[in-house]
């Protein structure tokens, strides 16, 4: 992973001074909150329903047991004992005292790590492939790519008060992880028929108010052009990205109201104008970074474990993991172990200190101190032998995290919503826990296959509702919270938003509104192998929306 140069170690401590100032001179009432607010969220720090929430920003998803032993630290010192990983491959902390931020970023840059950009009208946290560096089907590693757009971006001067925040995401394989179209830049490796690296391009996918699959701006972008084409598209949208109103301020309303040719020709334009100058990305340059992220020694070892296939036959559970918790690995011998942050009753996303530190054990000891956050809110190990698989899975066991759940329906990704955020107009969780707990049966999980539920506080879409196989947004109706179904919405290569199909459920309904969903896809799948997503391609809405609210 990427190591700080005394650059990176100056500019985040000098930061660090900064934002220590500022806490000083709000606590002592130099500043008032209407001009402490724009300091802070460049920091970071957010002022929410009952406290302050810090996020922490976790480079395209990659830290080591150092770095998560910080959080734990950090969790059961400064705040309630844990922390939300979230759907930006942060972790939020719920509970910090305005007065304590400044020590926490302190002790966050002694393991590399900050708060910069993890809020603001600016470029966020660059987001990528929780399995890069390790996925048999990976054209490349994303993330040097990542780090170099981060370094890039980091306080950019001309891109620090844009219209309004910007998302970049990438992904190194044809199977999209990392859910690049509907991010405000996409972007996918690739290879030209010469077999030399670039990248697909998509501009203004987007969720929230106005949800948007991104468009295709680029078939192949050399991979010496990835700066100056990005700074033409931000430049592009700084000009003419809209600031009279917050809500169709992002680039997503430009690529709209615009129309995608003559955006793409105001891009072209700008990049001519650039891309032969200091943006260009020179081939040393990125073989410098790429060396930090050379993959670990790994001895090609069997295709099968005999440890692995013993133990699954006298142990139910451990097959249930293996059979949903693990990603083909390019090197034989070894996998990608996905921990699901997502018990069943639980809470999506939270982990403990104590959860947080085995974790930080188990990558030292099995997992060549590499950890991974997934956009899906769980945690991988992305390089582990088949033969340690059993020793593993029993120390997750005991660290409460060894759910074999990943990618069925109760890996349900989900909002803090009104439990925290002033933004939310209901709750996420109690939905989400209910949901689980109806459906955690493993044996029912299993049957019906790869199912994925996405839940939302509000119209922000934090949770990514659009995106779910079966999408619910919680809204306020006359006092009371309701929640709106859709359906069909995907964050793969195949990408989709998702249809609403009626009228929202009350609190008590939703759940019972969900399993007629699971039970109408069971009964009209064409066999075990289609999945939901594909059952509710091929049948459209009528039978489900049928099953939810009667004959037309």
């Amino acid at each position: 992973m990427y190591r700080y140069d005394e650059f990176d170690a100056n500019f985040v401590s000098q930061r660090t001074e900064q934002f220590k100032d500022q806490v000083r001179r709000r606590l002592a009432g130099e500043l008032s909150e209407d001009e402490f607010k724009p300091l802070r969220l460049m920091n970071g720090l957010y002022l929410q329903l009952h406290a302050y929430m810090l996020r922490v920003a976790i480079p395209y998803g990659t830290l080591n047991g150092r770095q998560m032993r910080k959080l734990a630290h950090i969790a059961r010192t400064y705040d309630k004992g844990y922390g939300h990983f979230t759907t930006r491959q942060n972790i939020q902390f719920n509970w910090p005292k305005l007065e304590d931020t400044p020590k926490i970023l302190e002790e966050l840059a002694d393991v590399e790590m900050h708060a910069i950009q993890t809020s603001g009208n600016c470029i966020r946290n660059v987001t990528a492939d929780h399995f890069a560096g390790a996925a048999a089907d990976e054209i490349a590693d994303p993330r040097p790519y990542a780090e170099i757009l981060r370094q890039w971006s980091s306080l950019h001067p001309e891109f620090s008060f844009l219209p309004r925040k910007f998302k970049i995401a990438i992904t190194g394989a044809p199977n999209d992880r990392a859910a690049v179209q509907v991010h405000d830049i996409g972007l996918q490796l690739a290879r030209n028929e010469a077999g030399e690296i670039g990248f697909v391009v998509f501009v203004g996918g987007g969720l929230g108010r106005t949800p948007m699959i991104g468009r295709k701006v680029r078939d192949f972008l050399p991979e010496e052009d990835l700066l100056a084409y990005s700074e033409a598209i931000l430049r592009v949208y700084n000009r003419y990205g809209r600031r009279d109103n917050k809500y169709k301020a992002r680039i997503k309303i430009l690529v709209h109201e615009t129309g995608l040719e003559e955006l793409k020709a105001d891009i072209e334009a700008e990049f001519e104008r650039i891309r032969f100058g200091v943006l260009r990305l020179p081939d040393e340059e990125v073989r410098r970074i790429e060396a930090y992220f050379a993959p670990p020694p790994l001895e090609v070892g069997e295709t099968v474990s005999g440890a692995v296939e013993n133990r699954k036959e006298t142990d139910a559970a451990f097959a249930q993991f293996i059979a949903h918790n693990l990603n083909p690995h390019r090197v034989p011998g070894y996998t990608s172990v996905t921990f699901s942050m997502k018990p069943i009753g639980g809470i999506p996303g939270d982990a403990s200190d104590a959860q947080m530190d085995a974790i930080a054990d188990l990558a030292e000891e099995f997992g060549h101190d590499e950890i991974r956050i997934s956009h899906e809110q769980n945690v991988i190990l992305p390089h582990v032998r088949l033969e340690d698989l059993p020793a593993l899975f029993d120390r997750l066991v005991s660290a409460g995290i060894a759910e074999g759940n990943a990618g069925l329906i109760t890996d349900i990704i989900a909002c803090p919503g009104m439990d925290y955020c002033a933004l939310a107009t209901a709750r996420s969780i109690p939905v989400a826990q209910r949901i689980s707990e109806r459906f955690g049966a493993p044996d029912r999980q299993a049957d019906i296959g790869e199912l994925k539920i996405k839940i939302s506080g509000c119209i922000n879409a934090c949770g990514h509702h659009h995106v779910g196989h079966i999408g619910i947004l919680g809204l306020e109706k006359k006092g009371e919270e309701f929640y709106q179904v859709t359906l069909g919405g995907s964050a793969n290569e195949n990408a989709s938003i998702g249809e609403i199909v009626g009228r929202g459920f009350s609190s008590e309904q939703v759940v019972d509104a969900v399993e007629k969903l699971v039970d109408t896809y069971l009964g009209l799948r064409s066999g075990k192998e289609e999945t939901f997503l594909e059952a509710y391609r091929r049948l459209g809405e009528a039978p489900f929306k049928e099953a939810l609210y009667g004959a037309a």
